[in-house]
């Protein structure tokens, strides 16, 4: 019997993809762990392998094709014995949707039969989505969604593809509720989150394509600054002692092939700083606060066309030079596309580093479901009060971003005080 080749789920969170690349043609023989395809996920590059054994009859969705659904139909496989060319004649057109995404125009206008008794017990609800299609919605208006009982299947979404966010559950009715009066809030969210029409004009241009994962940076990033109220802490650290000792525990770690990064050492740093001040080791969700007992580091990783989040974990029980193994080997597979979704998906805090280009300053945008960033300029030599008296020191900037909602300026300023001393005193790092 043919089997049916589906698009995988490759992380907890992925609904669709693109099919990026086939591996095989029609015709090829397939083994289980061949790899068949590469999917690109909103993050990352991965490789789709085979669990059985048998020839690919027909390639039904053509490789560059985006927005393939979880589960949708990509290939068909004909088994150990059967004829290529008859699987092949029974699959489905190439290139069409699985059949639970057939006549979408109707599964929005009128209810499935199934729906009909339900419809009339509730007349003003909106029409369900189509069978087996998944409702699209941020974590936190799926979280506020459970808390306060209300159906997101009854709500139209504000914003990007429709997705469904925090301002579109302000005048949501709960479960049995009666809708409540439509306010103006949602609207300028709606607003912000659409994206402003260009047009070129006689200007030479070239219009590109954006991928998976330019897509998700541009709504995390708008969801981010939308719902959540940043305030911005800066200060500014001197370096000296801790480049002093950085190139001491360099010269110890050579014969280990261990070379540490001042970015390392400031991984640290903010970990411990974390546990130092719990306050800042949260995450909002509704009306619950999330206290994490670790901290996990997310360390901005630039990549070809885009931005990704490795995580270390557990950063603050770990040594410099673990750390900075570890680190090393993240950020190359992540340049890679080879990270495992639960390398870039979580952590407590993040962390990103601009220092390098010799950007001095700048304010990071959060992170969601975290409540803080660190944003780190670069160290120069600058006129430096020491000791009441004028001289010239290695200062970096660092400002912190904090979700206001749950974390206060106070707690906030005492992370960044716990920072700046262990920068400034780095031996505790090591303690």
């Amino acid at each position: 019997m043919p089997i049916e080749l589906k698009m995988p789920a490759l992380s907890p969170t992925m609904e669709e993809g693109t099919l990026a690349k086939w591996l095989v043609k029609e015709g090829d023989t397939v083994a289980s762990g061949d790899i068949l395809a590469e999917i690109e996920t909103d993050k990352a590059t991965m490789e789709f392998e085979a669990v059985d054994e048998g020839t690919i009859a027909k390639i039904l969705v053509a490789e560059g094709t985006d927005a393939v659904k979880v589960g949708q139909p990509i290939a068909i496989l004909a088994g150990e014995g059967e004829d290529a060319a008859t699987a092949a004649s029974a699959a489905p057109a190439a290139d069409a949707p699985p059949a639970k995404d057939a006549q979408p125009e109707k599964a929005d206008t009128q209810p499935a039969p199934k729906a009909a008794e339900a419809s009339k017990a509730a007349p003003a609800a909106p029409a369900p989505r189509a069978d087996g299609e998944r409702i699209k919605a941020s974590p936190l208006a799926r979280r506020i969604a459970e808390d306060k009982g209300i159906d997101l299947a009854a709500l139209k979404g504000s914003g990007p593809g429709g997705r469904i966010v925090r301002a579109d559950l302000d005048s949501a009715p709960a479960k049995g509720e009666a809708a409540k009066p439509a306010t103006t809030a949602a609207a300028p969210a709606a607003a912000a989150a659409a994206a402003t029409p260009v047009e070129p004009g006689d200007i030479p241009h070239e219009a590109v394509k954006l991928s998976n994962m330019r897509k998700t940076i541009a709504r995390r990033l708008t969801e981010s600054k939308q719902q959540i109220p940043h305030i911005y802490l800066t200060l500014d650290i001197q370096l000296d002692a801790l480049l002093k000792l950085r190139g001491e525990l360099n010269k110890g770690l050579e014969p280990r092939g261990v070379k540490l990064s001042v970015n390392d050492l400031l991984i640290k740093a903010l970990a411990m700083a974390l546990i130092e001040v719990p306050e800042c080791n949260v995450s909002f969700a509704g009306d619950t606060l999330i206290k994490y007992s670790r901290a996990d580091i997310s360390v901005a990783v630039s990549i070809p066309g885009g931005l990704i989040t490795p995580i270390v974990a557990n950063a603050d029980g770990k040594s410099v030079s673990a750390i900075s193994t570890e680190m090393k080997d993240l950020a190359s597979r992540a340049k890679d596309g080879k990270l495992a979704p639960e390398e870039y998906q979580g952590g407590t805090a993040s962390l990103s580093n601009m220092g390098m280009f010799g950007i001095k300053h700048f304010e990071a945008v959060i992170n969601p479901p975290q409540a803080m960033i660190m944003a780190i300029g670069a160290g120069d030599k600058r006129p430096y009060v020491i000791n009441d008296s004028l001289q010239i020191a290695t200062i970096m900037s660092a400002t912190g971003s904090f979700d206001h909602r749950a974390i206060d300026g106070a707690d906030g300023a005492r992370l960044m005080k716990a920072f700046k001393r262990l920068i400034e005193n780095p031996l505790g790092m090591l303690a």
